[in-house]
């Protein structure tokens, strides 16, 4: 059997993919919890700076569960167990520390819509489209409802869900779930500039800021700045800010720490 994740680094990119084009990348549970080891690998490689993450193929970036898989699951205390496991890459992408690129063409639909979300920015082909049709086989996208609504308009991502229609790549930009459409031969020149310019700032504050951004996401603003404050007085003390003043004041690129 092939394998159904790969991980390829290129320099300081790792680039994560769904290896399942028969089956549009749909996620077993298995590949969930490979998924999940993988990411945790390229998490703890001090060279890898930025994740993309992609699907097989041209067809799809992810159709979502592979609902045959899950009818085969076992018992129900497992079976839901194994749906934690989705839930559970949700998070390790947000506690990942480096930035995550979806890098999406054809369909993105059920989990695989809300697993480009979970990825801090998504870069797609114009023949992308996205969905969330599970009112249609009678279920409700319970644990993508956290990602879609921390990506739109919570009324929008409810009218998604309610109806089940698909939004096309240029509507998906405009609703701001997109970062970036471009044409589909275009589509990893686009990921590469993007990737590029992320793995070129400095990972120090990369990390900590991403960190303080999905930390504080759905606070109070009294509660956020309580701990945004001391974080951006810490920031002033470190290396990599020296570096930066002292080089914007020499008129100068900066040089940043390798952290390898």
């Amino acid at each position: 059997m092939a394998e159904e994740v790969l991980c390829e680094v290129d320099g300081a990119v790792a680039r994560v993919t769904v290896n399942r084009p028969e089956r549009r990348n749909a996620l077993r549970w298995d590949t969930v919890r490979e998924l999940r080891q993988v990411l945790g690998r390229a998490g703890a490689d001090a060279g890898v700076r930025v994740v993309v993450l992609a699907g097989a193929g041209d067809r799809a970036f992810c159709a979502g569960a592979d609902l045959a898989g899950m009818a085969a699951a076992g018992d129900v205390a497992e079976a839901h167990a194994d749906r934690g496991e989705l839930g559970g890459l949700f998070l390790d992408l947000w506690e990942l520390g480096k930035p995550t690129v979806a890098r999406v063409q054809g369909a993105a639909l059920a989990g695989g819509f809300a697993l480009a979300l979970a990825c801090d920015l998504v870069v797609a082909a114009d023949d992308a489209f996205f969905g969330v049709p599970e009112i249609d086989v009678g279920l409700w996208p319970y644990v993508a409802t956290v990602p879609l609504i921390r990506s739109m308009p919570p009324k929008v991502a409810l009218e998604l869900m309610m109806t089940g229609r698909r939004v096309g790549a240029a509507e998906a930009e405009r609703i701001g779930f997109v970062n970036r459409v471009v044409p589909a031969a275009d589509l990893d020149g686009a990921v590469a500039e993007l990737t590029a310019t992320l793995a070129a700032k400095p990972p120090g504050p990369m990390r900590t800021g991403r960190d303080s951004f999905y930390a504080t996401w759905g606070m109070g603003a009294r509660e956020a700045l309580a701990v945004l404050h001391p974080l951006l007085t810490m920031a002033g003390l470190t290396e990599e800010a020296r570096e930066g003043t002292a080089a914007f004041a020499e008129k100068r690129p900066p040089s940043w720490r390798d952290p390898r």
